[in-house]
């Protein structure tokens, strides 16, 4: 098993190799076109200058070269910062396929070079024509796929060498089971660690031999009947704001990991994908219960119909393998 700081390292690599793939393309997008290069990193970093008070040296040339060398240089850190991060995750056993790893890094890449730009009011994705999208896109999906080879090539060995008793990667039933946990918890916060706490055995391994305790699994109960009863009272606040949302991801996370772990099964990308399961399905179960609301003119008959879809995910999202 490859450890998080080896990945990161990895990960590094494969963002070096991912950044030279991005840099060539836009070269020669350049070369082709004739189109001039882009001034924004340069101007991303004069406004984060001014606006942190550092004084960047010398005449309107010389400002104006050290302000390009450092816009480079920030697109390069970049590209190996987000490199490093798949690395890490993956380290921690999330694997995608080509076809969607290196779009999806493309689209890291990109959110991270373009966002900063975009709050300071540099430059606005949305008067891009689609000249501008096909330029800042093509080379940043370049970036994902060379990134995306470059991390599986160094991973490949540790993948297919595993150490007897390792964790068995996480496949579509486990992903599967993550979602409908994830989704119970975007439901009710407290529904999918409860239903992990009432189906542990002693003789599990990770968090789930702790949740198997008689005094544990008693306190997940009453705190799950309180969520239910609490949820129907009208000062609750939203779940679609920050106190309301971000409790339901980390505990959907938690809870999958530990069924993961229970199932000596990779516990990284079920914690992913029951975390946006939790997200989706929290704002999604908002608008349905709005609906109910207007139709029934009460939020009851939604409240408890979202009280059962919670108590169905969570025991199928716990099963045994």
């Amino acid at each position: 098993m490859t450890t998080v700081t080896r990945g990161f390292l990895r990960g590094v690599a494969a963002g070096a190799a991912g950044t030279t793939a991005l840099n060539a393309t836009t070269q020669a997008d350049m070369a082709v076109r004739a189109r001039p290069a882009s001034r924004v990193p340069d101007a991303v970093m004069s406004e984060l200058a001014d606006r942190t008070g550092t004084t960047v040296a010398g005449g309107d040339g010389e400002r104006g070269d050290r302000l390009e060398g450092a816009g480079a240089l920030g697109g390069t850190l970049t590209g190996l910062a987000v490199g490093g991060l798949a690395g890490a995750l993956r380290a921690t056993g999330v694997r995608l396929p080509a076809a969607i790893g290196g779009p999806l890094l493309g689209a890291a890449a990109m959110a991270a070079a373009d966002l900063p730009a975009a709050r300071l009011a540099i430059t606005d994705p949305r008067h891009w024509t689609p000249a501008d999208w096909a330029s800042d896109a093509i080379p940043h999906l370049a970036y994902g796929v060379a990134a995306h080879a470059t991390l599986a090539a160094t991973f490949r060995a540790d993948e297919h060498d595993r150490r007897p008793g390792a964790p068995e990667p996480a496949r579509r039933p486990s992903l599967a089971r993550a979602a409908a946990l994830g989704a119970a918890t975007g439901c009710r916060s407290t529904a999918g660690l409860t239903a992990v706490a009432l189906r542990a055995r002693r003789t599990d391994t990770g968090p789930a031999r702790l949740l198997a305790r008689p005094g544990v699994r008693a306190l997940h109960v009453l705190m799950a009947a309180g969520e239910s009863g609490w949820d129907k009272h009208p000062s609750v606040p939203d779940r679609d704001a920050a106190q309301g949302m971000i409790p339901r991801v980390l505990l959907a996370a938690a809870a999958a990991a530990a069924t993961a772990r229970r199932d000596r099964t990779e516990y990284g990308p079920p914690a992913l994908v029951a975390a946006a399961s939790a997200a989706g399905t929290a704002a999604a179960a908002i608008r349905l219960r709005g609906a109910a609301a207007r139709r029934f003119g009460s939020d009851l008959p939604g409240a408890l119909t979202e009280d059962a879809a919670a108590a169905l995910l969570a025991w199928l999202g716990t099963r045994r393998r």
